[in-house]
């Protein structure tokens, strides 16, 4: 490593401390998606302090936001999250479930870390520009409503990603590793039924029962789950139920559906064939139903140039240290797991190399992962993401960086509980470095970018990204 780049380093070993306040902060303050003020105001007030360019509500969106550095080629984005998730209040460091606020949000998905790290990514690729005078930019990019509200495809949709031209991120999570899984498109759907109120005992035949409606709707679609790729997800809620009077046939009643399948023409296709279901279940009830377009997300397009410029950095750079303390926070937690499931264990059984899988399973009862995983083959995955829609505008790569002990649930009261111990710390610091070192070398060495643009295009099949949300639809949580 050039003393240059080290130099530039230093940085993120500097600030720790204030890095480690604003997470917590932030972690004190769990904002569920598009009503992160509190979090996004606390970054750009942070991203001004330090020379950056401040840029509020890209996209229309209250809470996105993005801080830029330098000018000129290449551009290259740093993604950023920080929405939490309902109901998972929790009290941190302890090792039982107990609500700060009873129902309130809590950081279950680590987005506190995740916003902090790629922030001190951009803070160290800032210095690097600034001490070395080269040309290049770094943007820090504010992406609210990761959670369930597609702010990165909104922002996408606008064109708020398309002067870039590479963007990098990471996720906290139990392994030290680039992302080789590919994340599946989705499409979220409101369908609102609409029936006539009567006497359940009386009048029945004067009624319309749209719940009625939704039962036979969520009916139709368990059939069709037979008939539909088994690497296809249907997922439902129902939102109302059109009262608690059951001696009143029910005139309104709300589903709330999710499809995915692991690219947007089979989301879409699935999509239209759960539609033709609602309009059959309204036609059996003779109610009405509306659909509403809520959001949707692309599939993630991997890139292997950014990702193995990311292994390298990864494997330069040495991971956290756990100590002691650590190793006990750690081993308690696990106790109070009701599965010995480990995404560790998952990802070390795809290393081709015999002799190499061998010695990594030595370490598969470890309660916390320190070792850095080797490069390994692509695997699709079944969770969602709105990242793949910034990869669909651009080349991208993702970390995953260990901040939590092997096999914690994600989206639990464990995961919140942690979200500001020492490991977790340790882990968002090592994130900014991996992330930085990365942008730099794609700032020194333009034939990495070129090589990603080219394979991105070979991906992607050179097609312009056109946004799954239709222009109308405007950024919400359900």
């Amino acid at each position: 490593m050039s003393l240059k780049k080290e130099s530039a380093m230093q940085i993120i070993e500097e600030q720790k401390e204030k890095l480690c306040a604003i997470n917590d902060a932030i972690w004190d303050h769990p904002e569920t998606g598009y009503h992160e003020k509190f979090a996004a105001k606390m970054y750009c007030d942070a991203l001004a302090e330090e020379g950056f360019e401040v840029c509020t509500e890209l996209a229309g969106i209250e809470t996105a936001f993005s801080g830029s550095f330098g000018s000129g080629h290449p551009v290259i984005g740093i993604l950023a999250e920080f929405d939490a998730l309902p109901g998972l209040s929790q009290t941190a460091n302890v090792t039982y479930k107990e609500p700060v606020v009873q129902g309130g949000a809590g950081h279950g998905c680590g987005h506190n870390l995740l916003g902090v790290g790629s922030f001190a990514a951009a803070l160290a690729v800032k210095r690097y520009l600034q001490e070395n005078n080269l040309p290049g930019t770094v943007t820090l990019f504010g992406c609210p409503a990761e959670e369930g509200g597609a702010g990165k495809g909104f922002m996408a949709r606008e064109g708020v990603f398309d002067k870039l031209d590479a963007a990098l991120s990471w996720h906290p999570g139990e392994v030290n590793s680039v992302s080789l899984e590919s994340t599946v498109a989705n499409y979220q759907v409101a369908y609102h039924f609409y029936g006539v109120s009567s006497h359940a005992a009386m009048s029945p035949e004067l009624g319309r029962s749209a719940l009625d409606a939704v039962e036979l709707m969520n009916t139709g679609v368990q059939y069709l789950r037979e008939h539909i790729p088994t690497d296809n997800r249907v997922h439902y809620a129902i939102v109302d139920t059109g009262g608690n009077a059951p001696g009143t046939v029910q005139p309104y009643a709300q589903v709330l559906y999710l499809m995915r399948a692991p690219n947007l023409k089979s989301a879409k296709e699935l999509y239209e064939r759960v539609d033709r279901i609602a309009q059959g279940a309204a036609m059996m009830t003779d109610t009405k139903v509306e659909a509403e377009f809520v959001k949707a997300c692309s599939n993630m397009v991997l890139n292997t140039e950014l990702l193995k410029t990311l292994q390298k950095n990864l494997e330069l750079f040495s991971p956290p240290v756990w100590d002691a303390e650590d190793i006990a926070q750690a081993e308690k937690i696990r106790k109070t797991f009701s599965s010995t499931y480990s995404y560790y264990n998952t990802l070390v059984a795809d290393i081709e190399d015999e002799k190499l899988r061998l010695e990594f399973e030595k370490g598969a009862s470890a309660p916390l992962h320190q070792e850095v995983l080797p490069f390994l083959k692509e695997r699709q995955g079944f969770a969602s993401s709105d990242v793949g829609d910034v990869s669909c505008v651009c080349p991208v790569a993702q970390l995953n960086i260990t901040t939590m002990p092997a096999g914690t649930p994600m989206h639990s009261w464990q995961e919140v509980s942690l979200g500001k111990s020492p490991m977790a710390h340790k882990g968002l610091l090592y994130a900014g470095t991996v992330i930085a070192a990365t942008a730099i070398d794609l700032i020194n060495n333009p034939d990495i970018v070129h090589r990603a643009k080219e394979e991105h295009k070979k991906r992607t099949g050179g097609e312009k990204f056109v946004s799954p949300i239709p222009k109308g639809v405007k950024p919400r949580i359900v």
